[in-house]
């Protein structure tokens, strides 16, 4: 895999990824299902729906890699994009891997990660990390991404 472009700012995440869907020949109906960490991805995964809410997508969020949790993304008026309450059914085209779930600490082992993507045969693997998350945790070499979205947050200034 190489290096394609260098963008930056949120668009620089979320053009890449609807981008790639567009791209990706999916179908009306097609499964897009994120795996991503309680609290932490959740948002970032409303965000990259947000993105790509006028492709005729199902969205589904997956907390950690427990399948049976699986919920719905939908658009809330008003709000933006949010995991309802729906228990959902899976057949992903499309497996988006958050960063958070390669952290430090997270209940979730690479091994895990590995088994629900081979339980998804032809099924297309986006990961989706900040600040090399993948690299570091050795993931790059684990799972054969089809695309990775690797962003930055650095430096984070706050003023009071």
């Amino acid at each position: 895999m190489e290096l394609k472009e260098q963008l930056s700012g949120v668009p620089g995440m979320l053009r890449p990824f609807k981008a790639y869907l567009k791209e990706a020949g999916l179908e009306e109906g097609d499964q897009v299902v994120y795996y991503g960490c309680p609290g932490t991805c959740t948002p970032f995964i409303e965000l990259l729906g947000f993105a790509v809410r006028d492709l005729p997508l199902e969205q589904v969020y997956v907390p950690y890699v427990d399948e049976a949790a699986a919920k719905t993304v939908r658009p809330v008026e008003g709000v933006g994009m949010q995991v309802s309450g729906d228990a959902v059914s899976l057949d992903p085209k499309v497996i988006v891997l958050m960063g958070g779930l390669a952290m430090p600490g997270v209940p979730v082992e690479k091994e895990a990660v590995q088994s629900v993507v081979a339980a998804h045969p032809g099924a297309k693997v986006v990961g989706i990390c900040f600040m090399q998350m993948f690299e570091k945790m050795g993931w790059l070499d684990a799972l054969d991404f089809d695309l990775i979205i690797d962003a930055a947050i650095d430096p984070v200034k706050v003023w009071r």
